[in-house]
C-alpha cells in the first residue's frame, strides 16, 4: 500500500480550479462544480441545494459526534479595473511562487486549504467524528438565499455541527496572528424630518427641515455610544449621507434625509439601538420617517475549551499565539452563530477585494498544516 500522500493534499491544485472559475456572485461559473468533484473523491456525501438563483453545497463524511464544519463562499466581488491586472483575475497563475486571482484570499484558497487538510487528515480512513463543508454562492451578493437557508436545512435534517470554523481572511500580518470570535452588528438607518416648505427670504413662514436634521446630528455624534466592552471596540455611528435634493437656492425644503449606519458591539442589540434613535429623533423633529435594517446582531463565541483547542492547534503550526479579535465588518459566522459556537480563520487578508488579489503558495500550504493541525485536535 503506498504511503504516498492524497493528490488533494496540496491545496494548490484547487485554488488555481477554483479561481478559474468566473464566480462573480451570484454567477457559479462550476466553482462548486470543482469543489464537489473534490470532496466525492474524498468520500464526502453531497447535497446541492439550491435557493432561488443561488447555488450552494453541505458536504459530510462521518455520522459520529463531534462534527466540525466548515463554512465558506465560492463567490466573488467583481475583478475591478481589468487593465489594473497584472495576472488574468480568473487565470490562477501563479509567479514568483504567489498566486494571482480574485477569490485568492477571500476566500478560495481558504477552502482549498481546508479540503487539503480533510484529505490529509482522513488518509484514506473513515474520521473519529465528521467533518461537513457549508459552501455558499451567496456570501458576496444579498446573503439571502445561502448561508442562512443551507442552516435552515441543517437544522431540519439533524446536520447541526458542534463546532464551525469559518474560512475567512482573518489573518493581519501574519498567518495565525487573529481569530476572529465574533463580530459586532451592523445596522442602516434611513431617517427623513418633515418641515414646511416656503421662501428663504420669511424662514418665520416655514419650518426649515435642515437645521432640524443638522441639530439631531449634532446629537448622535456629539459624545460615543458607548466605551466598548471586554471583547468589542466601542460602537461607531457614521453619518453616510445628507441628502435634501432642492434645486433651488431660495427655497426653505419640505424634508430632509439622513442615512447612517451603526457597528455595534454586545452592549446593544438592533432593537435597543433602534429605540434609541427614534426616542433621539422625537427630540428634534415633530413629523419624521424612520427605516432600520439590519444585516446582523453583535456576537460572541466565549472563550472556553473550543477555542482554546483551536487557538493551540493553529499556534503550534505556525508558532504565533492567535489574538481573538471581533473587528471588522460582517461575515456568515454571524448566522452560525445562531445554531452553534463558531469562530473565524483564514489567510493575511491584505489583498482581499483588491486588484491583483494574491496569496504566496507557501501561506497556502502553511494554511492546510494548519487546519489539519485543527481536524487533528477536535477528532482525536
Amino acid at each position: 500500500m503506498s504511503n504516498a500522500p492524497h493528490p488533494l493534499a496540496d491545496p494548490v491544485p484547487l485554488a488555481q480550479a477554483l479561481i478559474r472559475c468566473a464566480s462573480v456572485t451570484p454567477a457559479d461559473a462550476g466553482a462548486q462544480g470543482a469543489l464537489i468533484a473534490a470532496l466525492e473523491t474524498l468520500g464526502f456525501t453531497i447535497e446541492t441545494l439550491r435557493y432561488g438563483e443561488i447555488e450552494n453545497v453541505y458536504a459530510r463524511i462521518g455520522t459520529e459526534a463531534p462534527h466540525i464544519c466548515f463554512a465558506g463562499h465560492t463567490d466573488v466581488v467583481p475583478e475591478g479595473t481589468l487593465s489594473a491586472w497584472t495576472a488574468g483575475p480568473f487565470d490562477g497563475e501563479i509567479r514568483d511562487g504567489v498566486l494571482y486571482g480574485r477569490g485568492a484570499v477571500d476566500m478560495k484558497g481558504n477552502i482549498a486549504a481546508f479540503v487539503a487538510a480533510a484529505a490529509a487528515h482522513l488518509n484514506g480512513k473513515p474520521p473519529k467524528g465528521s467533518i461537513s463543508f457549508l459552501i455558499t454562492g451567496d456570501e458576496e451578493g444579498p446573503a439571502i438565499d445561502g448561508t442562512v437557508k443551507v442552516l435552515e436545512w441543517m437544522r431540519a435534517n439533524g446536520q447541526i455541527p458542534d463546532f464551525c470554523l469559518v474560512g475567512e481572511p482573518t489573518s493581519q500580518v501574519r498567518l495565525g496572528d487573529v481569530i476572529k470570535v465574533g463580530r459586532r452588528g451592523s445596522m442602516n438607518a434611513t431617517i427623513t424630518i418633515h418641515g414646511i416648505q416656503g421662501h428663504a427670504a420669511y424662514p418665520q413662514r416655514a419650518d426649515n427641515p435642515c437645521h432640524r436634521l443638522a441639530r439631531l446630528i449634532a446629537a448622535l455624534t456629539a459624545t460615543p455610544v458607548d466605551a466598548g466592552s471586554e471583547f468589542f471596540e466601542p460602537t461607531t455611528l457614521q453619518v453616510t449621507s445628507i441628502d435634501v435634493g432642492n434645486p433651488a437656492t431660495n427655497v426653505i425644503p419640505a424634508q430632509a434625509t439622513a442615512k447612517l449606519n451603526m457597528r455595534f458591539n454586545d452592549r446593544h442589540s438592533s432593537a435597543s439601538l433602534t429605540a434609541w434613535l427614534r426616542a433621539t429623533i422625537a427630540q428634534y423633529a415633530e413629523q419624521f420617517d424612520f427605516d432600520v435594517s439590519v444585516s446582523g446582531e453583535s456576537f460572541l463565541t466565549s472563550p472556553g475549551p473550543l477555542v482554546d483547542t483551536l487557538r493551540h492547534a493553529i499556534a503550534t503550526t505556525t508558532d504565533v499565539d492567535p489574538r481573538l479579535d471581533t473587528g471588522g465588518g460582517t461575515s456568515d459566522a454571524r448566522f452560525i452563530a445562531n445554531y452553534c459556537p463558531v469562530a473565524e480563520f483564514g489567510l493575511v487578508g491584505t489583498s482581499m477585494h483588491q486588484v491583483d488579489e494574491r496569496v504566496p503558495v507557501a501561506e497556502l500550504r502553511e494554511l492546510a498544516r494548519a487546519y489539519r493541525a485543527v481536524l487533528d485536535a477536535f477528532l482525536s
